[in-house]
């Protein structure tokens, strides 16, 4: 199967053939046929397989050649749950449209809302947003939806997990009931299809892989490693296999920034990205790594999601994750479009339960491998553990990753006032309305 037996226009096709793509993925080829027949589809793929194409292509060809957008109006909506996934979709709109005139913008929390603003003003085609910036937009009357005709829930799972249930709803309620929804996920959990119950008319599911599959393009091993010799093994990592760039995730944001000073210290050029750095920052970091002008991007979860790197050759997790599923969505940032990929995981023995509960999910024993000079005194047990520790909830219910890091880039308002005032209860099915005030200074954009 070839694209251009999909019923894409030829200036798509054409823009296709300039990114460098022939052949269709699962997901697209299954998907793209029924959004350009105007279903509500509700699309699951693993990480790496072009979901975002899938959507795309069919939403500018809808849009190309319509009507002129009014002032502070769009006829798509996007929505996702991070910053970065937010620039990524927009990248690719633009590269995908670009000889079809659609017109496009993004909005998220972070930076200066007055460019936002500009750029609304003129009106937009496809607008693609976090929750909470886009809520600020149109609480201060810079945005309007009557025109809408698409709305796109992009990583509806990860923005459930983030606790963005409250802001959904809010935003659904503002839109036209008679449009086209699209639904993409990793997976189809239970809160998933509550979701689409409420929010599509018929929906169409397209299931292309295994719930919680990795890639198998995706070499994974595991290093056993003392937790202290843990920085000493990667820099020995990186010199021994000459390594230029990598990916390492870390499990806090602290220990991003720490990790990434002892990489510098050994003179491996570095940079950290988290929630607490500002978002020209994590964009300037991104960007060097792209360009190759640092090796080592020290990574939270926050680009376990919507960082795509094209041919980016490994992952090491650092920490392991202590949610299992993002052990998937962490390696998914190699392997992409069929591209081989490794994953390294460098694991000490507090961390087994962590190890078990992976292995569980992707119904796989990771191959195990001692480095040598670096044998652990604490040996990695094997097996399951008596208590479970990553497990993690239902999605849905989970407390959003990385606590203070969760609320700046995707948690609401009110579960950042709870946690400072020590109250707890962050979890998307304790959390109370989103806080409704507005400010021009980021506020609740995340």
């Amino acid at each position: 199967m070839t694209f251009d037996t999909l019923g894409l226009s030829p200036s798509l096709l054409r823009a296709i053939a300039e990114q460098g793509y022939e052949t269709p993925s699962p997901i697209q080829a299954r998907a793209i046929p029924l959004i350009l027949a105007g279903k509500d589809v509700m699309a699951a793929a693993q990480t790496g397989t072009g979901k975002t194409a899938a959507f795309t292509l069919p939403l500018l060809q809808r849009l190309a050649g319509g009507p002129r957008v009014q002032p502070h109006r769009c006829r798509a909506l996007v929505l996702t749950p991070t910053r970065e996934l937010a620039a990524q979709v927009q990248e690719s709109v633009r590269d995908y449209g670009r000889h079809d005139g659609v017109r496009s913008a993004v909005v998220f929390g972070g930076v200066n809302i007055n460019p936002q603003i500009a750029q609304l003003r003129r009106g937009v085609d496809v607008l693609v947003a976090t929750p909470g910036r886009l809520l600020d937009l149109h609480g201060q009357g810079f945005v309007d939806f009557r025109d809408l005709e698409v709305l796109v829930l992009d990583e509806a799972d990860r923005m459930l997990d983030m606790g963005f249930i409250h802001d959904i709803r809010r935003i659904v309620t503002l839109l036209p009931t008679r449009r086209q929804t699209l639904m993409f996920s990793a997976t189809f959990s239970g809160p998933i299809t509550q979701l689409a119950q409420g929010y599509m008319q018929q929906p169409v599911r397209v299931e292309v892989s295994p719930p919680n599959a990795t890639a198998e393009t995706v070499q994974q091993w595991v290093y056993p490693v003392d937790k202290k010799r843990k920085p000493e093994l990667l820099c020995h990592l990186v010199a021994a296999h000459g390594w230029d760039q990598v990916l390492v995730f870390t499990r806090t944001k602290h220990g991003a920034n720490k990790l990434s000073q002892q990489l510098e210290q050994n003179g491996i050029r570095s940079v950290a990205i988290h929630g607490n750095k500002s978002q020209n920052a994590r964009t300037r970091a991104l960007a060097d790594f792209k360009q190759g002008r640092i090796q080592a991007l020290v990574a939270t979860d926050i680009a376990a999601r919507g960082l795509d790197i094209e041919q980016l050759p490994q992952v090491v997790n650092f920490d392991l994750p202590n949610v299992a599923e993002d052990y998937i969505h962490r390696i998914g940032r190699t392997g992409r479009a069929g591209a081989a990929g490794q994953a390294y995981s460098l694991v000490s023995a507090d961390e087994a339960d962590y190890l078990c509960d992976i292995e569980r999910l992707i119904c796989k024993t990771l191959p195990r491998e001692e480095i040598e000079g670096f044998e652990p005194q604490h040996a990695v047990p094997r097996g399951r553990p008596t208590k479970a520790r990553s497990a993690a909830p239902a999605r849905g219910r989970q407390k959003p990753r990385g606590g203070p890091a969760a609320a700046r880039d995707g948690a609401p308002t009110q579960a950042r006032r709870r946690r400072r005032a020590g109250t707890g209860g962050s979890s998307a099915q304790t959390r109370g309305k989103g806080n409704t005030r507005t400010t021009s200074r980021g506020g609740r954009g995340r």
